[in-house]
């Protein structure tokens, strides 16, 4: 029997400490749109991805078996030149701990600039080269 053939990432989860925290710098830092979903859940869109937000202490089951604030490794592609990104980031006060930097991302060359985000999670902003 063949595997499976999966075709795209529809969400992923991140646990954090202070949703509303999260939500505020992920709109400030990188424009994400904040949607609420369920029981009062909270969610970051943009393009066609979502990141669900969990409250760390009370995710919603089933979950991740240790799900930690702080434990996210995210890369983003944006078309936006990494310049102009760098530059919105240090107006809105959110310091860049490396990069501009070449790496190797799921389809060839990127160039890369790293963050943190509240929770610590490392961000990984880039774009294709």
């Amino acid at each position: 029997m063949a595997a499976p053939k999966i075709e795209a990432l529809d969400h992923l989860v991140l646990t954090v400490a202070e949703i509303e925290v999260t939500c505020e710098f992920y709109k400030r830092a990188l424009g994400f749109d904040v949607n609420s979903f369920g029981e009062g859940r909270k969610a970051l869109t943009f393009g066609y991805q979502k990141i669900n937000l969990h409250q760390g202490g009370r995710g919603v089951e089933p979950k991740a078996a240790l799900p930690t604030p702080g434990s996210g490794d995210l890369c983003f592609l944006t078309n936006q030149p990494i310049e102009e990104i760098q530059r919105h980031l240090e107006f809105v006060h959110v310091p860049v701990i490396e990069g501009p930097v070449e790496r190797t991302g799921a389809t060839g060359p990127i160039i890369s600039i790293y963050f943190r985000d509240p929770d610590g999670n490392l961000i990984e902003v880039a774009n294709q080269l």
